[in-house]
C-alpha cells in the first residue's frame, strides 16, 4: 500500500517517517508535501492508496483537501491528523468519508493499527467489486439498464439533437441528473471485458455523480462531467488514470483508452465519444505498451498545441534548469509548458517512463552523488544545493533510492568517477 503524507510541521513529518518502520511493512511512504495545494499534484503523481493529512495548515487546509480528493479521487482512503479534539473536525471528516481521525501527538503503534484499519477497508472493497461482478449480474434491475441505455444513447450515430436533449430529461427524471457546463468521453477498451465493466462503473459509482459509465462491445465509455474546462479535463485525465491503475490492478490487459474533445452542450456529447473512439482505434493499431491514453491534444490537432514528445523536452529541460530549487512542484512545470496538472502528469509518465516524482527525485539524487564524490561539503548542505529543505528527508529518500546513505555512499565513491 502506497502512503503520501501532508503535515506543515516539518518536524511531525520527519517523526512520522523515520519512528515508523516503513521497511519492514506493507506501507510505502511515496511522497510529502507541506500542505494541500502543494500536495494535490504530487498525490495525482505518485497515486497513492492512502493519504495521512493534517487539518490545520497554510495555504489549504486538511478539510479543503479532502474535499477536493473526495471530488477528483475518490478511490484514494484517508487518514487526518489533528492537535485539536473538537467535535466540529470529526463531524466535517465524516462527511467527507475520512477513514481514520488521529489526535496529536501519534505514535507508531497508532499510526500502524490505523494504517492496518484502512489497509482491511480497501482490500474488502477489492474483494466486495470483485465479487458484485457476478452479483449485479443476479440482481440489477431496469433501472440501471434503462440509465446505461440513455447514456449509450449519447453516442448513438443515429441519434438526432433532440435525443440528446430528451434522454437527459429522462436521466434527470430518475433521479440522475448529468446537466453540466462541460463534458468530455473516454473509450477504453480491455481484457477480460466483463470482469473490467465492472471495474469501470465502480469508478464510476465512486465519483459522487461526476462520472457515468456504459458498457460497449470492447470495453466501457465513460461520460465526465466538468464546471470548467479546466476542471474538466484535470478530471477526465485522473479519471483515465485511474481506470488504468485499476484494470491493470485487476490483471485486465490489452487496455488502450482515448480522451474525446471537451464540448459545452448534450449535442456535443457524440462529437466527443468520435474523437475518443478515433483515438482508441489508433492507439490499438499502433499497439505501443508505452502509450495507453491518448487525448485529442496529445495527437496535434490544435494548431496551438506542441506535439507531446516537444512538451515533454520542454518540461525536462525545464527541470533540469531548476530542480534545485525546493518549491518547484509539478504544477509549476506543468504551467511552463502550458498544460493542466493532470494532464501534464499523465503524458509525462508516459512519454518518459517516469513519473515526474521519478524524475525530480533522479535529477537531485544524481547532482547529490556528484556533490558527495567531488566535495566535502556536509550532507545537510548537499540536500539544500540539491533542493530539499529538510535533510533527514533527502537521506531517508537517498538511501530508499541507493540502498546506503550519503555518508555510505560518500565512503565508498569519493574521488572516483560513478
Amino acid at each position: 500500500m502506497k502512503v503520501f503524507l501532508v503535515d506543515d510541521e516539518i518536524v511531525v513529518r520527519e517523526g512520522i517517517r523515520e519512528s515508523f518502520p516503513w521497511d519492514d511493512s506493507p506501507y510505502t511512504l511515496v511522497g510529502e508535501a507541506p500542505d494541500g495545494e502543494m500536495a494535490i499534484p504530487m498525490i495525482r503523481d505518485t497515486n497513492p492508496d492512502i493519504v495521512i493529512t493534517d487539518i490545520k495548515m497554510p495555504f489549504m487546509d486538511g478539510i479543503e483537501l479532502c474535499n477536493i480528493l473526495r471530488s477528483q479521487m475518490p478511490w484514494v482512503s484517508i487518514i487526518v491528523l489533528s492537535g485539536y479534539d473538537e467535535f466540529e473536525y470529526a463531524r466535517k471528516c465524516i462527511q467527507l468519508g475520512v477513514k481514520e481521525y488521529l489526535l496529536k501527538p501519534i505514535n507508531a503503534e497508532d499510526l500502524r493499527q490505523a494504517l492496518d484499519r484502512v489497509s482491511d477497508h480497501i482490500k474488502e472493497e477489492r474483494k466486495s467489486r470483485e465479487h458484485a461482478e457476478s452479483l449485479r449480474a443476479r440482481m440489477e434491475t431496469g433501472n440501471r439498464f434503462v440509465k446505461e441505455k440513455l447514456i449509450g444513447s449519447l453516442y448513438s450515430e443515429e441519434s438526432m439533437e433532440e435525443d440528446a436533449a430528451n434522454a437527459l430529461e429522462e436521466l434527470r427524471t430518475m433521479g440522475c441528473p448529468i446537466n453540466a457546463p462541460y463534458y468530455v468521453v473516454i473509450d477504453s477498451a480491455f481484457e477480460p471485458v466483463n470482469h473490467g465493466q465492472e471495474i469501470a462503473s465502480d469508478l464510476a459509482d465512486r465519483s459522487f455523480g461526476r462520472v457515468h459509465a456504459s458498457p460497449s462491445r470492447t470495453g466501457t465509455r465513460l461520460l465526465v462531467l466538468g464546471d470548467t474546462q479546466e476542471d474538466a479535463e484535470e478530471r477526465v485525465y485522473s479519471t483515465a488514470t485511474a481506470l488504468l491503475q485499476e484494470l491493470e490492478r485487476a490483471g485486465c490487459s490489452g487496455i488502450w483508452t482515448g480522451i474525446g474533445d471537451i464540448v459545452g452542450t448534450p449535442r456535443q456529447i457524440l462529437k466527443s465519444f468520435k474523437t475518443a473512439r478515433h483515438i482508441r482505434h489508433l492507439l490499438v493499431e499502433r499497439d505501443d505498451e508505452k502509450i495507453r491514453i491518448l487525448g485529442t491534444r496529445e495527437m496535434g490537432d490544435s494548431a496551438s498545441d506542441k506535439k507531446s514528445s516537444a512538451v515533454i523536452n520542454d518540461a525536462k529541460l525545464f527541470m533540469t534548469q531548476h530542480f534545485t530549487d525546493s518549491n518547484l512542484m509539478l504544477q509549476d512545470v506543468a504551467r511552463a509548458v502550458g498544460m493542466s496538472n493532470s494532464r501534464f502528469s499523465t503524458v509525462f509518465s508516459q512519454q518518459n517512463g517516469q513519473t515526474f516524482t521519478e524524475y525530480l527525485i533522479s535529477l537531485r539524487l544524481n547532482k547529490a552523488k556528484e556533490l558527495l564524490r567531488t566535495t566535502d561539503h556536509r550532507s545537510s548542505q548537499i540536500a539544500f544545493d540539491v533542493g530539499y529543505n529538510d535533510a533527514h528527508y533527502f537521506s531517508y529518500i537517498f538511501k530508499k533510492n541507493m540502498k546506503m546513505t550519503p555518508s555510505e555512499y560518500r565512503l565508498r565513491y569519493q574521488n572516483q568517477p560513478e
